[in-house]
This record gives C-alpha cells, sequence and structure tokens, in this order.
C-alpha cells in the first residue's frame, strides 16, 4: 500500500488555530471525564469505608490484568441527566483482560445513589450485554446495587429493553455457550438477584454480599416475618443451603482473587481469521488531529488527513479515487488487522453512493473488517439529483450497511446529519462499536436549518391568511430551535443518551479501535447475504 501524502501545513495559523481550539475541547473531555470516574462526596466514600467495601476503580485494578488496557464504555453516561447526580449512570462498563481473556466488565458503583439503576443505567448494562453477545465475550459481573430507583420505574421496568432486557441477555450468552461470573459485593435484591442467579457461576463476600428477592424490611411488611440480611441472603446460605452461590469469600480480594481463577478456566474461543500483519505506528504524529479538524461544524476538511493519522505507516490503498470523490474507500492496517475505511469528504451523491455500496461488497467478499469516519451533511436533494436516482441510490448504500455481515465499526469524526447518518453506519445499524469524537455533533439536520424550516412553514401558513411576521417574530421562532437542536445534537448530549459507546479522544482512537477490532473477532464471520437492490 502507498503511503498518503499528507498536504497539511502544520505551520499555518489556521492549522495553529484549529489544535488550540481542539487541544482545549480534548482537555475539557478529560477533566469532565475524570470527575465521573474519580470524583464523589467524602459521605458517600465515607460510607463505602465503613461497609468494609472497596470504590468501583480499586476493585477493576485488582480484577484486570496488571499493565493491560481497559477500554471503557461510555464513561459520561447520563452526565446531561439526572441534574448531573448520577456519573457514569452509576456503573462501569467495558471491556478488559481478565487472566489472559478478552471479557466485558459490568460493574456497579455504590458510591452513586447505592447503586442504584436509574434508566440510563439499564440501558448501559444491556448495551453492555449486546455488545457481549455480539463479539461473544465472557462477562464479568462486579454485583453491588441498591436496585432499581423506584421514583422512575415507569421507565425502567416494562418495556423491551428495559431492566427485563438485563436478564434476557444474560439468558441468550448462556444458550450461546458465553460463560459469566458473578462477584456479589453488596446487596443484589429483586430483580438484581438475577444477575448472580443467571450466572454460571458466582462469588459472594461474606458480611456484606447479599442476594434476595426481597429485603428484610419488605418481607417484614409482607410477611410478618422478622430475618436478618444474613439469614435471608448472606454468603454462608446460600453456599451452604439454596446453592444460589458457590464460592464464599471473607473479603472483596479474596472473591475477587477467586473470580480471576474462574475465569482463567474458561475456554479460549478460535478468533475469526481475517488478514493480519505486524502492526505498526502512523508515519504521521496522530497529535496533528487536533490541528486538522476544523472549529466549524460546517467547514469541510479532507478526510485522508486523518486517515493518515489512525492506521499502519499511514499507507492506504484507495478504491475508485477518481470516482465518487466525496466518500473516501479503500483498504488499510489498523494494529495490523486488515480494514476498509470509508470516510466522508463531502454529501453523498449518486456516484459516492453507489461507490459506497460497491466497497461494503468488496468487504465482506474479502472478509474485511469496515470502518466508517463519519462527516456528513446527508445524501443530496433537490429535483436534478432526485430525478438521477438519489434515494434509490441511497437506499442501495442503506442496504449494502445494513446486510453486511463483516463488523462494522464508526467513529463519529464531525458532523452526522440526516440521512447521511444511516449509510455511514449510524448507531440504528449495528456497528460493533460507535465512538464520538467531542466536537462532533448529531442531528436530522443542523440546528440553522431546523430553524429556518420551521420559521418558513410559520410564515407560509401566515401568509395564507393575509398576515407577515416580523423579524424579531420570526427570530423569536428561530432562535429557541437554534438553541435546542445545538444542546441536542452535541457529544455531550449523545454520549450522556448512549447513543455511542463512548467519547473518545482523538488521538486515543486508533488505540480504541485497536482492542474494538480484536474483540469483534472473537465472532464468526458469515457469508455474505444481501436483500433487493432497487436498480
Amino acid at each position: 500500500m502507498k503511503r498518503i501524502e499528507s498536504r497539511l501545513n502544520c505551520a499555518s495559523a489556521e492549522f495553529q488555530a484549529n489544535s488550540a481550539h481542539n487541544r482545549a475541547l480534548a482537555e475539557a473531555f478529560r477533566a469532565m471525564q475524570h470527575r465521573a470516574r474519580h470524583q464523589r462526596p467524602e459521605r458517600d466514600m465515607e460510607r463505602l469505608r465503613a461497609q468494609n467495601k472497596l470504590f468501583v476503580r480499586d476493585r477493576l485494578k485488582l480484577l484486570l490484568d496488571p499493565g493491560t488496557p481497559f477500554l471503557e464504555f461510555s464513561s459520561l453516561a447520563a452526565n446531561e441527566a439526572y441534574d448531573g447526580d448520577v456519573p457514569g449512570a452509576a456503573l462501569v462498563t467495558g471491556i478488559g483482560i481478565v487472566a489472559g481473556r478478552e471479557v466485558v466488565v459490568n460493574a456497579g458503583d455504590a458510591s452513586v445513589k447505592g447503586g442504584a439503576w436509574y434508566p440510563l443505567t439499564v440501558k448501559k448494562i444491556v448495551r453492555a450485554l449486546d455488545i457481549a453477545i455480539e463479539n461473544r465475550l465472557p462477562v464479568v459481573h462486579l454485583c453491588d446495587s441498591a436496585g432499581g430507583f423506584l421514583p422512575l420505574q415507569a421507565d425502567l421496568f416494562a418495556d423491551r429493553y428495559y431492566a427485563g432486557r438485563i436478564f434476557r441477555n444474560q439468558s441468550v450468552l448462556s444458550k450461546m455457550g458465553v460463560q459469566q461470573v458473578s462477584i456479589v459485593l453488596g446487596h443484589c435484591t429483586a430483580g438484581g438477584a438475577y444477575v448472580p442467579g443467571l450466572s454460571d457461576y458466582s462469588v459472594i463476600v461474606r458480611g456484606t454480599g447479599a442476594i434476595f428477592l426481597a429485603g428484610p424490611p419488605l418481607v417484614k411488611a409482607a410477611t410478618g416475618e422478622d430475618v436478618t440480611v444474613d439469614e435471608l441472603g448472606g454468603a454462608d446460605m446460600h453456599t451452604s443451603v439454596s446453592g444460589t452461590a458457590d464460592y464464599p469469600a471473607s473479603s472483596e480480594e479474596e472473591a475477587i482473587a477467586i473470580a480471576r481463577d474462574i475465569v482463567a478456566q474458561f475456554n479460549r474461543r478460535e478468533k475469526a481469521r481475517v488478514e493480519w500483519q505486524a502492526p505498526e505506528a502512523p508515519y504521521y504524529d496522530p497529535q496533528e488531529l487536533y490541528g486538522v479538524l476544523p472549529r466549524d461544524i460546517k467547514a469541510q476538511f479532507d478526510m485522508h488527513e486523518v486517515i493518515a493519522r489512525l492506521v499502519d505507516g499511514s499507507r492506504f490503498h484507495e478504491y475508485q479515487p477518481n470516482y465518487g470523490k466525496t466518500l473516501v474507500c479503500g483498504y488499510a492496517h489498523l494494529w495490523g488487522y486488515k480494514i476498509g475505511i470509508l470516510a466522508n469528504n463531502g454529501v453523498l451523491f449518486n456516484d459516492s453512493s453507489l461507490k459506497g455500496a460497491h466497497f461494503i461488497e468488496l468487504c465482506n467478499q474479502n472478509r474485511t473488517p469496515i470502518l466508517f469516519l463519519q462527516n456528513i451533511t446527508g445524501f443530496m436533494v433537490g429535483r436534478e439529483y432526485e430525478r438521477r436516482g438519489i434515494t434509490k441510490d441511497g437506499a442501495k448504500m442503506i442496504m449494502a450497511v445494513s446486510c453486511s455481515e463483516v463488523p462494522k465499526f464508526t467513529v463519529m469524526c464531525h458532523g452526522s446529519f440526516g440521512a447521511g447518518n444511516y449509510g455511514m453506519s449510524g448507531r440504528a445499524f449495528d456497528s460493533r462499536f460507535l465512538f464520538s469524537w467531542p466536537q462532533s455533533q448529531i442531528s436530522v439536520m443542523g440546528a440553522e436549518q431546523a430553524a429556518n424550516t420551521l420559521a418558513e412553514v410559520k410564515i407560509r401558513q401566515l401568509a395564507r391568511h393575509g398576515k407577515q411576521l416580523t423579524a424579531a417574530e420570526i427570530a423569536a421562532i428561530r432562535d429557541p430551535v437554534v438553541a435546542e437542536f445545538r444542546r441536542k445534537s452535541s457529544a455531550y448530549w449523545s454520549t450522556s443518551e448512549i447513543w455511542d459507546d463512548g467519547m473518545l479522544d482523538p488521538v486515543d482512537t486508533r488505540n480504541a479501535l485497536g482492542i474494538a477490532i480484536s474483540a469483534a473477532l472473537n465472532t464468526p464471520i458469515a457469508e455474505p447475504r444481501y436483500g433487493v437492490f432497487r436498480m
């Protein structure tokens, strides 16, 4: 493959301004992430110490193999919900290495509201287990939860993707032969009792761990029976009487050590075979990504410059370089794995849509995972393009994305608007992993477009009745729409709502993708099959 020839002038004023802007965004993101991960009120930390419990981050240090990476999911989940009082949605999820094996970790954070499950907590757990299913990864559950947050029960209990989906996903994993181990470090109450109950193995800490469908107060209210926590669901009862748990432990450290030994007995899966070669760092410095990305979401930039700072040796074999130029397609290696890349260099026209659909077919033919790098305003609109069949050609690309069998990965690099989000494997299209960058935005259309559309509709309605709006009245319609669109199209909103699998500092993207690709290859790659392409 040929090395990309960068045309970036790192000494230019534009580059320097971009770099300063994006470094500041990255620093703000890292500061917010640090707060969500580590900063808790002292009273909550003191409560953990009084209960002889470790902070969730300290538990992870004991669980994960020393010196190995941990790809955390949705570290800023719920950052714009619940008045900001539920950092990380009260749990930590991610992919790590335990006893030399790739596993999904689902760890309750009892320093946040006692580890209570809020609606976004449930969504985050379900997503982590979806990842385990899609990639056939074993799961380690670190259980410590006060149960569902009752004031919001209507938003976490009854629907298809609410709390019941956690236990459904656990059952599906077991059906697939994908193993799970639970470490009961605190109370597992009500539905939470089924997490260890549905695991292949469970370890419970004596004195602090407990499993029961109803705690002592509810038992007293329901039956009149007086019973202690240990009598009802403690370690000794469950490991010697009920058999609900397998291994008692005298401390959290011992429990985690037992769990690590259990994971060491798990079978190692043979990974899907894809082309691989010795990894090589990019020729161009990934730190230069800060200068590549423009300050204005509407400004264009050359996605070749991003690719050059992500892939091995900055080498890229471009497919159809002179056709459909607003979509860059081609092959590269990332951490040694051969990948196909689709990256936006402008709006999707008929030719770029057809090029993308065909390239996805080629990647499926030669079993090459696909990386989508999004910076897309959508498919081209207008009379001329509709006559050419832009809807039909866009549907071809969406069909190819939807029916792709090779693993897909998506990074929201800048803008992601309209149906372009769909064609470039947005959240609805089952990319194995989807990440966003701090300055990226996602919405059905740009804020100004939405505001102008609504203002135009209102103006026409009034014109039919012989009325006209003043400039101030038009602004009164536009301004609130612009403000709301900007707030809810930001990367911080989307990551709070778990529309992605986490926000990344751009310079960390290569490493995150390397872990993601490795994890995805635990699932066999099926032969390609497609639906009907409208010709």
